[in-house]
């Protein structure tokens, strides 16, 4: 590894830092300003603006006729998301979790996996594909945008039943000065994470990984570490709404927003590899609809179901790697997941769901 690339991956990683606490301070004093709770702003300007390195990468590499990368970003960016950010987060400290990401989120997340994987069944996301991916996304933020002013409306009315309205001790134009420090935030997550894949990309072709590899795996985790330092800092500062909306709105936002946009900019649309059909999407859309049994029960993720999205993210790195180097140990490790470890996990999810349903009934 050269000095070069060494600097990529540390500078990355410090902008990063930096970038999520800038971002995570002003987001949820913005969220306290103005009466709209850390879920909405979680799902909303932190999701969009996290998802901005994702966005970026994929367009880059539709115009450069990478597609592998742009959709391997996509679909590594939301198992990235689910398994190793959410895992992280919850072993630091158990995650509470909204009833709103449970009845509404969670379900349109999984609904707009489903939607990407019928529109490329047939082998490509077409412009019109990301066209219907993108009209999605609009009634979806626009619904968030409709429940964040309802909650505003609510707050206001609670606020004068309690005090009478008087101007902060902050000043009355202290929102700008927030949300500058959402966008400097911003700013260097965008700046850290392109650093960071930068070297990782350069490290991971001098090893000889494949395109679609090299967009699952270092692609995807790097432009997921604006989710994950903002996941892991909002944990840290106790703005847990903030942590699991942030994932649960950047992995809708890549879905309809990064591979719609992609498909978009691209002149024949965004070609899905068989490998993609067969294995990764399967994959994606099995992580996505584990997180309904395992945030239902009790609306919490407790530290061991943390270090079991952690684990998996572990098996499933570890498969891509042993795929794409021919190792012959991949076909044990293929036969054990299949038979052994994803049965007994199913089972595991569907009587914690139960459990949960018949205790709320």
């Amino acid at each position: 590894m050269s000095l070069l690339t060494f600097g990529y991956l540390i500078g990355g990683l410090v902008l990063l830092v930096i970038g999520a606490e800038g971002l995570v301070r002003g987001a949820s004093k913005l969220a306290a300003r103005f009466g709209i709770s850390p879920l909405i702003i979680g799902l909303t300007v932190v999701a969009f603006g996290t998802s901005a390195p994702e966005t970026a990468v994929s367009i880059q590499a539709s115009l450069d006729g990478s597609g592998d990368i742009a959709v391997g970003n996509v679909i590594g960016s939301n198992i990235a998301n689910i398994l190793l950010i959410l895992g992280l987060s919850a072993l630091i400290a158990p995650l509470v979790v909204s009833r709103q990401l449970v009845r509404l989120d969670v379900p349109v997340m999984i609904g707009a996996g489903v939607l990407t994987f019928a529109l490329a069944w047939n082998g490509s996301v077409s412009r019109l594909d990301g066209c219907i991916l993108l009209a999605f996304l609009l009634l979806y933020t626009a619904f968030l945008v409709a429940a964040s002013k309802r909650e505003k409306t609510l707050a206001r009315v609670d606020e004068s039943l309690v005090q009478p309205d008087t101007d902060t001790a902050e000043g009355p134009f202290s929102w700008v000065m927030q949300l500058l420090l959402v966008l400097l935030g911003l700013a260097l997550l965008i700046l850290g994470s392109n650093l960071l894949i930068e070297g990782a990309v350069s490290l991971a072709r001098a090893l000889g990984l494949s395109e679609l590899v090299i967009g699952l795996t270092v692609v995807a985790v790097g432009t997921s570490m604006p989710e994950l330092a903002t996941s892991l800092l909002a944990v840290y500062r106790g703005e847990r709404d903030i942590a699991v909306g942030n994932v649960v709105g950047s992995c809708i936002f890549n879905l309809l927003l990064v591979l719609g946009a992609g498909a978009v900019v691209s002149a024949d649309g965004l070609s899905i590899s068989p490998n993609a059909l067969a294995f990764d999407l399967p994959v994606m859309l099995a992580v996505s609809a584990a997180c309904l049994p395992i945030f239902f029960s009790g609306y919490r993720i407790n530290r061991w179901e943390g270090l079991l999205f952690f684990g998996y993210y572990a098996a499933y790195t570890l498969y891509l790697v042993m795929f794409s180097t021919g190792l012959p140990a991949i076909n044990l490790l293929r036969h054990a997941m299949t038979w052994y470890v994803l049965p007994l996990t199913a089972i595991t999810l569907l009587v914690i769901f139960l459990r949960a349903w018949k205790h709320q009934r």
